[in-house]
């Protein structure tokens, strides 16, 4: 609990340990926002009947105070009207075609907008899972899954507001502001001039929160991420934390976490309705203005009756796109925070890449060669040090030592899950690094200890690794690795639904569905990262049977605790931090006496 402890700690401090979240020091930058509006390039063609309507809507929602203006001064006023009311029928009839004509633009632009919008945020979430899918090892062991999480969802869906209404409706403020501005300065521009005095002064209060409230909601997002890694690490550790009588601590931590996540929410929003007042006190008095100085054009008969009804009417519209733009910078700001977020995962590089150039790995025999490699997982840590290992096809190799000497490395090495910082690893003397990742990981096979199985069926999750294969191939390979009989005991046998991980699954049977799942790939080369850690005695000595035969013609590189299970691999190779001290058959180095005659000599002692 010390490492909660800590956290609820740096939360109380307003300073987190998940470094991935740091905030984003970045200024607001209209070529960051150009390239998140890429996204709707594909969509511009049917953009463009949605900004003819939008227009079509916007002119003739500006017609309207022109027809009252028109009918209060030339039918209504008893002094220069004409009083006939058939006039009057007219302007009405012409009034209903025009709202009537907006309500269907309207209609047309917000229904069009949505579909386009989920179109461009399907995209975005696709690029965005597609560029996950190529990152390497690094990147994630730095991640807690929650925040990777939180880019593909959260901070996409904060996006949404601004895809589906957002961009027309900035088109249609900007152009019904401008069209009013040209209206009123062209009916009296003294008055135009007099009642938008107040503009300037709006933008230079609200211009002072633009920045505040954009670093704010960059809090609620990073809060908000740490509350989705926290949530899963919660739920995927709750046996753990319930074995340990953990409850309380843990609801404590996420309440801390929770409140944390609230106050920076009631901040941002709080600044963000902040824009509302600004505009509500600037209208009243561009209203008072226009009253209190058109009642005096008015009466020195400069002004009309119905110009000042219009221009009313045309304030009342004015202050609408303004309100409305001060909401769409905040919907920008919302928008900028989540898209900074989003573009520092897509500008990630994988530190592990396939060159443009890579060629296609052949069939392979199997030949497998460690020249001389030198691995850090931090800069000045060599987690392997200058190991060579000459493996010839169909050998059996098992690699043993202590925990973090360094025998999973070199798995993850010839998976080229890493490159090594020195050296090269060659598979029948072809550099690993100067081919595909799908034709590399096509023939090499991969069995971990920790077993992960997918939500689907249990057939689903065998053939994972080979989606073309037949129901009889699938029964095949259970029933070489002993897991046919388990599964048929299942309610729907190989058409089982499973759980993501598993759950409903022993640990055991879930490795066996694992070693199934790369035998039926088929692999050249099969690894095998303490496949057995889970399996009782039984099963063990099942699978070791099955191994004889299938093992006959591949390589194989085996990582065992386990080490009875490896005593007749061809070559055992003994790393101790990092290097190999050790290497031979069994017998040769039992006669040595040296670490793996320890190592055996120890694991008997407890057994």
């Amino acid at each position: 609990m010390a490492k909660k402890a800590n956290v609820e700690e740096t939360i109380k401090n307003d300073r987190f340990i998940y470094t991935d979240d740091d905030a984003i020091e970045k200024s607001f930058n209209w070529e960051q926002l150009s390239r998140l509006f890429t996204y709707m390039k594909p969509y511009k063609r049917e953009l463009i009947p949605v900004i003819i309507m939008m227009v079509i809507g916007t002119l003739t929602k500006l017609g309207v105070p022109l027809l009252i203006f028109y009918g209060i001064d030339h039918v209504i006023d008893p002094k220069k009207g004409s009083g006939v009311i058939s006039d009057l029928w007219l302007l009405g009839a012409i009034m209903l075609g025009m709202y009537l004509i907006q309500l269907f633009a309207t209609q047309y632009r917000i229904r069009n907008t949505n579909i386009i919008g989920q179109k461009v945020l399907y995209d975005l979430r696709t690029h965005i899972f597609t560029h996950i899918q190529k990152l390497s090892f690094r990147f994630f062991d730095k991640r807690p899954a929650g925040s990777v999480l939180v880019r593909v969802t959260n901070d996409v869906n904060a996006l949404q507001d601004l895809f589906t209404n957002g961009v027309v409706n900035l088109l249609m403020d900007i152009v019904q502001l401008v069209g009013i501005v040209v209206i009123l300065l062209a009916i009296n521009i003294k008055l135009g001039l007099a009642v938008m005095i107040t503009v300037p002064l709006m933008f230079i209060v609200s211009t002072s929160l633009r920045k505040r409230i954009r670093f704010a909601w960059q809090d609620v997002r990073m809060k908000n991420s740490r509350i989705n890694s926290h949530l899963n690490e919660s739920i995927q550790g709750m046996k753990v934390t319930q074995a340990y009588v953990q409850e309380e601590n843990n609801i404590k931590f996420f309440k801390n976490m929770n409140a944390s996540n609230l106050k920076s929410w009631n901040k941002a929003s709080a600044m963000n309705q902040a824009f509302g007042p600004i505009i509500e006190i600037t209208s009243a008095i561009g209203t008072c203005i226009l009253f209190w100085y058109g009642t005096h054009l008015i009466q020195n008969e400069v002004f009309t009756v119905g110009m000042l009804v219009a221009y009313a009417s045309y304030m009342s519209n004015f202050w609408e796109p303004i309100n409305r733009l001060g909401q769409m910078y905040s919907q920008l700001l919302i928008a900028m925070a989540s898209s900074e977020r989003i573009f520092e995962f897509i500008d990630e590089e994988p530190n592990v890449a396939q060159k443009t150039e890579a060629a296609v790995l052949p069939h392979i025999e199997g030949n497998v060669k460690f020249d001389n490699i030198v691995f850090e997982y931090e800069p000045g840590r060599p987690a392997l040090k200058n190991i060579s290992i000459n493996v010839k096809a169909g050998q059996s190799i098992a690699l043993v030592g202590h925990t973090g000497s360094g025998k999973s490395t070199i798995i993850n090495l010839l998976c080229r899950f890493y490159d090594p910082v020195q050296g090269r690893v060659l598979i029948d003397d072809t550099d690993i690094r100067d081919i595909t990742f799908e034709s590399l990981r096509t023939q090499v096979g991969l069995v971990m200890q920790d077993t992960f199985i997918f939500s689907g069926t249990i057939k689903d999750n065998i053939r994972y690794g080979r989606l073309d294969a037949t129901h009889d191939q699938i029964v095949k390979v259970a029933q070489a690795v002993n897991a046919h009989d388990f599964i048929m005991s299942l309610p729907d046998g190989y058409d089982t639904q499973v759980e993501e991980r598993g759950n409903m699954l022993s640990m055991g049977q879930r490795q066996l569905l694992s070693f199934a799942r790369a035998l039926l790939s088929d692999p050249k080369i099969l690894i095998l990262d303490e496949a057995t850690a889970s399996i009782d005695t039984d099963t063990e000595l099942k699978i070791q049977a099955a191994l004889k035969v299938l093992l006959k013609g591949r390589t194989s590189f085996m990582i065992a605790h386990r080490l009875s299970t490896i005593r007749h691999a061809d070559d055992i190779i003994v790393l101790d931090h990092g290097q190999i001290v050790e290497q031979g058959n069994h017998q040769r180095l039992m006669n040595e006496k040296g670490v793996y005659y320890g190592l055996i000599q120890a694991q008997y002692r407890f057994l």
